[in-house]
């Protein structure tokens, strides 16, 4: 199993819309890199769920529940896109300042990458974020 990262503006599609809708398609990813990502991911991968622009921060966690296949919102045979559904939000959501501000998180994506829409996450990254900081354990 891997871990990654998936971005959402809140005011687009927010975590709350997601818990409601229960299974969605990740579609509109419109960068090489971003895609190669989804085109990485398998069935039962975990994926953080984050608010970019408003809020900036990790609220829940995700799970791949269909690989990638041609996205539905465009003609190019370059796009894809996958299905992924909520399984749960964090106690408490990580801020992009409190990873920042963690020297074991220095080299995340999320750090590194940050326009990057769909990134890998470490193993080690996933226990941080998820156990310490989200406080799910």
């Amino acid at each position: 199993m891997a871990y990654w990262l998936i971005k959402s503006e809140p005011f687009k599609y927010s975590w709350e819309q997601f818990e409601k809708d229960g299974v969605t398609f990740w579609d509109g990813v419109r960068n090489y890199g971003a895609r190669n990502n989804l085109r990485s991911m398998k069935k039962g991968d975990l994926l953080l769920f984050y608010h970019s622009n408003e809020g900036m921060e990790i609220v829940g966690i995700a799970k791949l529940v269909k690989e990638h296949y041609p996205d539905p919102t465009t003609e190019e045979d370059a796009w894809v896109a996958v299905d992924v559904k909520p399984v749960k939000r964090l106690k408490q959501p990580v801020s992009l300042a409190t990873i920042k501000a963690d020297p074991r998180l220095k080299e995340m994506a999320l750090v590194r990458l940050g326009r990057l829409s769909v990134q890998p996450v470490t193993d080690e990254e996933w226990k941080i974020v998820v156990n310490e900081l989200g406080k799910t354990k």
